[in-house]
Order: C-alpha cells, then structure tokens, then sequence
C-alpha cells in the first residue's frame, strides 16, 4: 500500500480543485468576424427569450453595461422577430471576435452596430448553440452597406480535441506499461494482455469524454471521466486477477493485479485531467 500514497494524495487533493467553486465553465458563444477590419463596431446577440441567466430585457441603462450611447443604440432596435436585446455587448473593432461566455441565449441573431453611420446590421436567420462551446465564423464585409449579414458557419475546434484525445490515449498507455514493468509484469503475454486492454479502454473512455466535453463542458468532463475512470478501474482489475497469474515467470512471487490495476487507473485519471487541461485547454 505504500506505493499507491502519493497517488491517493494527489487524487484527494485534485477531487477538491476541479469541483469546488462555481468558477468552472460556463456556455459560449464566439463569434470570428472578418471584413469589418477598417471599421468600428459592436457586437450584440439577440434573444429569443426576454432573458438568459443574468441577462434580461432592460430599459433602465446602468453604468457596467458599456457606453452608454451604444446601449441605447442596441435597445431601441426593434427585431421584425420581436427578438430581445438583453444588455450584452462588446466593441469588436481591434479583436474581431465575440465571446458570449456567461449563459449566453440557447436561439439567437447577431446583431452590429456601426456608431459612426449609427446604422445596424443583422442575421436574416436565427441560430442554435450546438455544442457547449459554440463556435461561428462570419464575414461581413457587405453588412455596413446592405444592413445584412452573411450566414454563420459552424467552426468547432475539432482539430483541438482530436490531439487531447490523442495525447491522453498516448501518454496514459505508455504511463501504465510503464507501471506494468514496475510491478513486475515482464512476461510478453502479460504485457500483450496489458496493452490491448489499456488501448482499448482508454480510446473508449476518451472518446466518450470527448463527446462529454463537446455537449456538456468541462466540468461534465471532470465528473465523467472520475467515475468512468472508476468502471475501467473494476474492469481491468477483474481481467488482470483472472490473466497475469497464469503467464508470470515466478509464479511464487506475490503479484498483486488489484494493486496494479488501482494505481494505473489513478495515474491514468490524474496525468488525463493534466493533459486536457493543457492540450488545448478544456477548461
């Protein structure tokens, strides 16, 4: 048991961290735009709903909202859709992107705002979160002159979790061979046993991870891959009690499958949240 302490250590210091405060993440909406890198604008969405989270249809104008003139501007638009204006806006000009990152509307338009012309421009269609980070691109170039905006394309960061996913499969499987030798687990068909069924837990539980991340957000991805890591925990301990024994090259020595199995899956869970927190950064 003295071999897994500075693995429970590390579990119960790291539970606490991921799912403490509600500091975790929240929806988004971001919004790339392009065609508009001459001009000054603003960006707003609006809402299908008089309000989302803490966001709600206003008439009164208070000071964090932004510029006044601009607010004023946003709420006096009135939407052919009778869509809501609830207050969140950002000045786009120098970044070109807009971010919605608390509770933003679940159907929505986009709406600019030119100050310089005081004119606006709007998505003929309205649109959907489809993921928990919701990504869009949009070129506007033609949206000061026709009042218009080009439709919106979906832009997931697929690319981003395709190496997370590859990153966690990879470097846990070497870790856990790593720890196969380490407990004595040398013969080739106690390796091969190892192997196959770390590869394919881990593109399982990855893959469904993945999917957490893509519909639920980080901290649904924290939860799940604890208690899945948990699952392939008693999987794996069932495989490795009923297999090594048979192929050990000293069958007198007291191996310890369970032993094996608990601090893999330990190592496993602890270097997967490392690296998802890293590559790209689920959180």
């Amino acid at each position: 048991m003295k071999r897994l302490l500075p693995f429970l250590l590390l579990f119960a210091l790291l539970i606490p961290m991921t799912a403490g405060a509600d500091t975790g993440p929240k929806p988004s909406v971001n919004i790339t735009f392009s065609g508009l890198e001459d001009q000054t604008y603003y960006v707003t969405l609006l809402s299908e709903r008089d309000s989302t989270g803490p966001w709600s249809h206003m008439t009164v104008y208070e000071e964090y909202y932004g510029p006044r003139e601009v607010w004023e501007a946003f709420n006096r638009y009135e939407d052919p859709d009778g869509f809501y204006f609830l207050g969140c806006f950002e000045n786009c000009s120098e970044s070109h992107t807009f971010a919605w990152t608390y509770y933003p509307p679940q159907v929505f338009k986009v709406l600019l705002y030119f100050p310089e012309s005081d004119t606006f421009a709007v998505t003929e269609d309205t649109y959907e979160r489809y993921a928990f980070h919701s990504y869009f691109t949009c070129h506007a170039g033609a949206a000061p002159e026709t009042g218009l905006l080009a439709p919106l394309h979906k832009d997931y960061l697929f690319g981003q979790e395709i190496l997370s996913f590859l990153a966690r499969v990879v470097i846990t499987l070497a870790a856990e061979m790593a720890l196969a030798l380490f407990f004595g687990f040398r013969a080739k068909k106690q390796l091969k046993i190892i192997f196959w069924v770390n590869l394919a837990t881990q593109v399982i539980l990855n893959l469904a991870l993945n999917l957490i991340n893509f519909k639920f957000g980080g901290w649904a991805f924290v939860f799940g891959y604890v208690w899945m890591e948990a699952v392939v925990f008693l999987l794996e301990g069932l495989v490795y009690a009923a297999t090594l024994k048979k192929w050990d090259k000293k069958p007198e020595r007291k191996a310890h499958p369970w032993v094996y199995a608990l601090t893999a899956n330990v190592t496993s869970l602890l270097l997967g949240l490392f690296i998802s927190q890293q590559i790209p950064g689920i959180f």
